[in-house]
């Protein structure tokens, strides 16, 4: 340690000692204490960052905000998400965070490495930096996820054990590959001991698992799970010794099943977390304070769903400075108006108020990136190449499950006209693309698709998980072609067409993924794009959500990438076309 940081930590114990003034003073709340459950008052005075001393007699600082009858807790600290889910650029996703009182988050990374590789979670990496947030990343652990589909990028053993040295990265996200884990896969054990080897946390994906299996996908280093659905399994993975992150998202809600599992002891071995969050949502919701607020309806106590979000996150991931009001800590706190309301008045990130009554108060710059901003990469297609040549009397055909990301495998005849497959908006059998867009190859998945609803025209987008080939839905191949054109023009997004015309549009120029406009912007295209695709017929509360799933090859029954259609219950590649 420098003089100079002894005379800093000089100064900050006169302040906690009440001898000087601190940088700032708020005074007159109502503390609220994750260690020990209460809510007091008290004055919270802060120097150099930190927290001085949370104490009524505190009165001297540089600033005193007064915020009597109001709550002091920890900021919240949302231990998974990612953040392209948000369709926001990182600035823009810190942002509407910080409005709703959210300052540290764990970034899974997944989708855009799946487009760019490392260069994907370094450019996440670079764009957080400087900014009154705290973004960190879990190196995504299983990209690509199969080998079933075409990706932009790879994260291998080596890239994992590279990427963990850095700062920010504090573990390994989310081991999807647990087959791998239990049977020792090598290359999986290899990216799990690495972490486990630097002092870093392992998290979990493992839907479903009971018995020895979950035994054994524990004993393996893993420390959480986001993916229980129900009390027993969420039950089971506590006993195992594994944290339970309780997800409470825009596309999943595992909050009210999980809820009865949460009591006094099990209370410090879950968090709550939103593993993504919808711009719509994020605009007009909030962040962690609306799953707080939930947490709070279904009956769990303020103090108890707070740290949740604070405390338990932060000693997870071994911060022994975050998540607490409380002398010696990072000075990140949310003023709250009302506790059982989850208002968000104020918030303090290292010091400085960076939101006051609701309105920003920082600068956030968002950083500009060209390399990111040319992901999508087609050769010259024509409208022959979205042809579909019969070849037999019988299709397999995906049928959509409506708020569902699961699919059914149905047997349909098809409606031929000139030796040609053609959608058959009668029957709601449309067509379905996937356009490889990462390496120009321009390799092309067809099939068939039923539980849309479009009556005429085409969706197309390049938000299709994991890999984020180009997936288009179309009652006509001609506006197929129109939408796959302007999705590589204006870098990937969203997108409607109809009679040959693009009637509305969503540019996610960021690796296809996210905007680098405001979220109202963003917002307001997408509601005009579902809004057209509803008048066209579709059923779907969202069909670019629904969309983006048939591309997902782990899901069951039956989905659609640029290497055709896959049967994931055999995991193999099947034909179009079958015999019953």
């Amino acid at each position: 340690m420098s003089n100079r940081d002894i005379k800093l930590l000089q100064q900050f114990l006169k302040v906690s000692r009440g001898e000087a003034s601190g940088d700032l003073l708020l005074k007159g709340g109502f503390v609220v204490d994750v260690f020990t459950g209460e809510v007091q008052r008290g004055n919270v005075v802060i120097e150099g960052g930190k927290i001085a001393g949370v104490d009524p007699r505190y009165h001297r600082a540089k600033r005193v905000i007064d915020v009597t009858g109001c709550y002091i807790t920890p900021a919240f600290f949302d231990a998974h998400i990612h953040i392209e889910s948000s369709l926001l650029s990182v600035a823009e996703f810190a942002r509407l965070c910080l409005l709703h009182g959210t300052t540290a988050v764990v970034a899974d990374p997944h989708e855009i490495a799946n487009v760019l590789g490392e260069y994907g979670v370094n450019y996440i990496l670079r764009a957080s930096e400087e900014l009154p947030f705290d973004v960190f990343i879990a190196v995504p652990s299983c990209v690509p996820s199969t080998p079933l589909e075409t990706t932009g990028g790879e994260i291998d053993a080596q890239t994992v054990i590279r990427l963990l040295k850095h700062k920010r990265v504090i573990g390994l996200a989310e081991v999807m590959n647990y087959p791998g884990v239990i049977w020792g896969d090598l290359d999986v054990l290899k990216k799990i001991k690495s972490a486990k080897a630097l002092g870093k946390t392992v998290d979990g994906h493992s839907p479903g698992l009971f018995g020895l299996l979950i035994q054994s996908y524990a004993a393996a280093g893993i420390g959480s799970d986001h993916e229980c659905i129900g009390f027993d399994e969420a039950r089971e993975k506590l006993r195992a010794g594994m944290r339970v992150f309780i997800r409470e998202g825009s596309a999943a809600h595992n909050l009210e099943a999980l809820a009865r599992v949460i009591n006094q002891i099990s209370l410090r071995r879950c968090c709550l977390v939103s593993d993504d969050r919808h711009p719509s949502d994020l605009l007009y919701e909030g962040h962690l304070d609306s799953v707080v607020r939930k947490a709070i309806a279904l009956g769990i106590a303020p103090v108890e769903a707070i740290q949740m979000v604070t405390l338990n996150p932060a000693e997870y991931f071994g911060f022994d400075d975050r998540g607490a009001v409380a002398p010696g800590y990072r000075a990140d706190l949310v003023v709250l108006g009302d506790l059982n309301k989850v208002d968000v008045r104020m918030v303090v990130k290292d010091g400085r108020v960076v939101v006051e009554n609701r309105q920003f108060k920082f600068k956030i710059t968002a950083r500009d990136d060209k390399k990111v901003l040319k992901s999508v990469r087609l050769p010259v297609l024509t409208v022959k190449d979205f042809e579909i040549k019969a070849e037999g009397e019988l299709c397999n055909v995906i049928r959509v499950v409506p708020g569902q990301i699961i699919t059914e495998r149905h047997i349909q005849v098809p409606t031929v006209k000139n030796g040609l497959v053609v959608a058959d908006t009668r029957r709601d059998i449309l067509k379905l693309v996937v356009i490889e867009r990462h390496k120009g190859t321009g390799r092309m998945g067809k099939g068939l698709v039923t539980g849309f609803g479009l009556k005429k025209g085409a969706l197309g987008s390049t938000v299709a998980h994991d890999s984020h080939n180009i997936i288009i839905v179309g009652t006509n191949d001609q506006d197929m072609l129109i939408a796959a054109r302007t999705l590589k023009s204006i870098g990937g997004g969203y997108v409607a067409v109809a009679d040959g015309e693009v009637v509305a549009k969503l540019a996610l120029p960021i690796a296809g993924l996210m905007s680098n406009k405001p979220v109202s912007r963003v917002v307001a295209d997408l509601r005009l794009l579902i809004e057209r695709a509803q008048r066209w017929g579709s059923r779907l509360e969202n069909p670019f959500i629904s969309l983006s799933f048939l591309a997902l090859p782990v899901i069951p029954e039956l989905k659609l990438t640029d290497r055709g259609l896959v049967d994931v219950s055999r995991f193999e590649i099947i034909n179009l076309f079958c015999n019953g």
